[in-house]
């Protein structure tokens, strides 16, 4: 297992901190900026054409690179970044964060009792050096009636996950069956993580 001396994350979502932490990996914060008021650092529109996977892996990798870049104008020591980005992929259309709670019904609606996948992609960089790897998993949900999707929604859990669900959450339930890597849809792939931390050892 990789266990470097310093690490930088560039993520925001408690459920990465977690996984880094279960692993035994220790890390510091590197956020970007999401103020309000202020374009985000990293612009997170679909381009047109892009599909699920390209989308996943240039979203991981611009947002290294510009985490690297607020390193040096923060004067931060020079150690590797890793980042993430995660989707959910229904008949090749592209799922992302709901913006309401209305968004968050027809989403999960959409999914119910479907097959779907989640793409994970992360990237670390350090220097001019970046890399990255990608984690697809796919998932069969089963049928959801309309109360439990608006009992799900109204527990507030979908609001800040790709597809409205958290697997490790009350989600967890509607979940029949999965191919991959679990820890890929919580959004780090333990494993392509571990072995892509590796190559920075």
């Amino acid at each position: 297992m990789y266990a470097p001396r310093a690490l930088h994350l560039a993520s925001r979502s408690l459920r990465r901190r977690e996984l880094l932490k279960q692993i035994g990996i220790g890390f510091e914060l590197l956020l970007l900026r999401e103020a309000p008021g202020r374009p985000p650092d990293v612009d997170e529109c679909v381009k047109s054409g892009e599909d699920p996977v390209a989308y996943v892996e240039r979203l991981a990798r611009e947002k290294a690179e510009v985490a690297w870049l607020r390193l040096c104008q923060r004067r931060l020591m020079r150690h590797p970044v890793l980042t993430a980005d995660t989707t959910v992929e229904l008949d090749g259309a592209i799922i992302g964060k709901p913006v309401d709670r209305a968004d968050a019904v027809s989403m999960l609606g959409r999914l119910s009792g479907t097959t779907h996948r989640v793409h994970t992609a992360i990237a670390v960089i350090l220097d001019r050096r970046i890399e990255s790897a990608l984690s697809s998993t796919t998932v069969v949900f089963g049928e959801l009636s309309e109360d439990e999707i608006q009992q799900y929604v109204a527990s507030g859990e979908p609001m800040d996950k790709a597809g409205a669900y958290a697997i490790q959450g009350r989600a967890g339930a509607y979940v029949k069956s999965l191919s991959g890597s679990y820890t890929g849809v919580v959004g780090l792939p333990l494993y392509e993580t571990d072995q892509l931390l590796r190559r920075f050892a």
